[in-house]
């Protein structure tokens, strides 16, 4: 499905991320459209994560402001639970709790945050796990699980919450190659559905196929964005050219 234009879900304005005397992000600005796919690429270390990370204030921007559906997350008063609910988070480490079953882990959030009763909760779990091909796993623990098995139920766990934006920090990094494909799949399922996403991922393949718009990170700063072709395929900014003649 097409990015709808007339809608920003995110828009990203002069963002600055410091740690300390590190500078980690120097003048950001983007904007993500409604049902856009928008792939984060770049060297590790260049910011690609804290600025994932900032779009839901799991880092505390230093300066400049991120607007998410309206509202500004970068306002001290903000209710950020309120703003979460909307944003599902995937991680690299999948950060499911080792101690429920799988029905369990992807129930919990909807039962304490949307007031959502139990069995509403749980018929929405088995019908994302329907959806991510794991419906036989719902009573499961997590280490009975191989490591796609336990992506693809953290994607539908964070579906459960039924949330506008996705966010995706690594998601196949820590997996087996042969297990990359499976979580990649329910990934391009999500985009053909309309989902507004933003993946950080070094899976070129996938950003060719399935982003809208890719953007080159690089020292902290947005060095090149466009579509795939103009990107992958006929980068302009020497950077660029030198970090795809080696991931290529």
């Amino acid at each position: 499905m097409a990015a709808n234009k007339e809608n920003v879900k995110i828009t990203v304005e002069h963002l600055e991320k410091r740690f300390d005397d590190l500078e980690v992000l120097k003048d950001i600005s983007t904007e993500v459209y409604e049902g856009e796919v928008v792939v984060v690429i770049g060297p590790s270390g260049s910011g690609k994560s804290t600025f994932l990370r900032c779009l839901n204030r799991l880092e505390e921007a230093t300066g400049g402001t991120i607007v998410v559906d309206g509202t500004d997350i970068t306002r001290k008063k903000v209710n950020m639970n309120r703003v979460r609910e909307n944003i599902g988070m995937v991680f690299q480490h999948f950060n499911l709790f080792n101690n429920l079953n799988v029905l369990d882990n992807m129930t919990l959030a909807p039962v304490q945050l949307k007031k959502c009763s139990a069995e509403e909760a749980k018929r929405r779990a088995q019908d994302m796990l329907k959806k991510v091909g794991l419906t036989e796993k719902a009573e499961s623990f997590p280490s009975q699980l191989s490591g796609g098995q336990k992506q693809r139920v953290a994607i539908a766990r964070a579906l459960c919450m039924q949330p506008d934006i996705m966010l995706f920090d690594e998601p196949t990094s820590a997996l087996d190659p042969e297990m990359v494909g499976e979580v990649l799949q329910v990934m391009k399922d999500l985009a053909s559905e309309g989902m507004t996403m933003v993946i950080v991922t070094h899976e070129m393949g996938f950003a060719r196929e399935v982003a809208d718009r890719v953007i080159f990170m690089d020292g902290g700063y947005i060095v090149e964005e466009g579509t795939p072709e103009e990107v992958l395929l006929h980068p302009k900014e020497p950077r660029t050219i030198d970090f795809l003649n080696k991931v290529l």
